[in-house]
């Protein structure tokens, strides 16, 4: 698939923070999971020495670019608008995205920032990331017409972006044929449902993961069906909630949608970026034109492709083998559209 929207030069801008991610694998030794208070606890030794025996870096990470490259491999013309220091994490990141064919045009350099680090514990399938947002001079780029996209994809910046969204959302407002997916970062969701309003009320489609979604309405006890209509009542067209398991729930104004988790019966290797890579994918879809439960039904492919590689880039599939094992899928595997 080689998708031409009505955009002249690109069909989406992801917009969003991006990050160096070092991975750092934590062997079983002297180390434990604790289950308490509604959540799991890492306990490792203080005060001493732990051998790691695997650690790795990906050069251009961040829910932005995680996401930009996934929609770069589908086929798409994809641009990134982000912020980045004049140093070698930034010269190392911007090669990254260059080699992913990710357009780098509206990325701007801001000193004296540092380039975002992430630093990931990874401990059997799973992780726990240290995130830190450098407070950059967020400020929305002129875009030529020929820049204008058909589509913006905003995710996770840092705290201080408050004015940068309102930025967005002039311009938005002033290019009423670009649609907008938000999927909301850490610091954006900390604003709570009155922060995020006139983002999600301009949002044609909102996918948040199914934990952040009952945090942003404050009620953890919520069922899925609570959840949906909770979302839909902010103003988006559409919501879709990306479950743990690679799976989804979605729901418009006329349909509530369900898609299970890709059958895949090999063991989850690492998780980082499941979700990015399930809501890129779904965005991708629909920036194509598919209606959601086509767009529904590739994500989940993709989102279990990321679990069986280091970091959140690695499994990212093309399209022609994102095409093949939707062709290869048992028959059992469909939307439900209720």
């Amino acid at each position: 698939m080689v998708y031409v929207t009505g955009a002249q030069r690109q069909d989406v801008v992801v917009v969003g923070d991006v990050a160096t991610d070092v991975f750092i694998h934590i062997p079983d030794t002297n180390v434990a999971i604790r289950a308490e208070d509604g959540g799991q606890w890492l306990e490792i030794p203080f005060g001493t020495k732990l051998l790691c025996d695997k650690s790795a870096i990906v050069a251009a990470g961040g829910d932005a670019a995680n996401a930009a490259v996934a929609i770069a491999r589908l086929g798409l013309r994809v641009a990134l608008a982000t912020f980045l220091a004049h140093d070698q994490f930034g010269r190392d990141l911007l090669v990254g995205l260059r080699v992913e064919k990710v357009g780098t045009n509206l990325v701007r350099i801001d000193d004296p920032a540092e380039t975002n680090r992430n630093y990931i514990l990874w401990y059997g399938a799973d992780r726990t990331i240290f995130v830190r947002h450098q407070s950059f001079n967020y400020h929305w780029p002129h875009l030529r017409p020929s820049e204008v996209p058909a589509w913006i994809y905003l995710t996770s910046v840092g705290p201080n972006a408050l004015e940068y969204e309102h930025q967005i959302l002039e311009w938005l407002g002033e290019n009423p044929a670009v649609r907008l997916a938000f999927r909301p970062g850490t610091a954006q969701l900390e604003a709570g449902v009155e922060g995020l309003a006139d983002l999600c009320a301009r949002s044609e489609v909102l996918i948040l993961a199914e934990d952040d979604a009952k945090a942003l309405l404050g009620d953890g006890s919520k069922d899925t069906s609570d959840l949906l209509g909770g979302l839909l009542a902010l103003g988006p067209h559409s919501v879709v909630l990306a479950m743990r398991d690679g799976g989804a729930q979605a729901a418009d104004g006329d349909h509530r949608y369900v898609v299970p988790p890709f059958p895949d019966s090999t063991p989850v290797y690492e998780r980082t970026g499941a979700t990015d890579a399930f809501a890129a994918t779904l965005v991708a879809g629909l920036v194509c034109g598919f209606p959601m439960e086509r767009a529904l039904k590739r994500a989940p492919v993709n989102a279990m492709s990321v679990k069986h590689e280091i970091g959140a880039q690695a499994g990212l599939l093309h399209e022609e083998a994102l095409a093949t094992y939707l062709d290869e899928a048992p028959a059992d595997f469909t939307v439900q559209v209720l």
